[in-house]
């Protein structure tokens, strides 16, 4: 198992833009700060990237199902959207995606290694999320998508 994770991971980070000497490159001068109050992660936990993700927060709800390249923003009495990342930039503890609507809309998703409550239903998750879009930061949990079977709000 821990090799597969190890494989997933050394392949994610191989699909991230690089310079010329190998490194991956930095994010785009335009992509979104890092929140200040990002959660810590945790040593030892391991982030499992292989299957969809779903990242989701409360008041205001929102979550965000990560499928590979795809990630869909889901919010209460708003159409979905779905915004396209060429992969996460994979980091000790973290991984973030930078993503875009073909309109040039921008989502970025950070998913931390760190276990989080969503405070509403005593629900544990496995990891911890932060969400920009629309000029706002969001924070919330993670977890596998097939184990999160009740969306954010219910």
């Amino acid at each position: 198992m821990r090799l597969l994770i190890g494989t997933l991971a050394l392949l994610l980070a191989a699909c991230q833009p690089q310079d010329p000497d190998g490194t991956p490159a930095p994010p785009p001068a335009d992509a979104p700060a890092a929140a200040a109050a990002a959660p810590p992660a945790q040593p030892g936990l391991v982030m499992d990237l292989s299957q969809p993700l779903l990242a989701r927060g409360n008041e205001p709800f929102w979550a965000v199902r990560i499928d590979g390249t795809t990630l869909t923003l889901m919010q209460p009495g708003v159409p979905e959207v779905a915004y396209t990342a060429p992969g996460a930039q994979v980091t000790p503890g973290k991984a973030v995606w930078q993503a875009r609507t073909a309109d040039g809309q921008e989502l970025a998703v950070t998913i931390y290694s760190s276990e989080c409550s969503d405070g509403m239903s005593d629900m544990r998750y496995s990891m911890s999320a932060e969400a920009t879009f629309a000029g706002r930061t969001v924070t919330g949990c993670a977890g596998k998508a097939s184990e999160l079977t009740r969306p954010a709000g219910s």
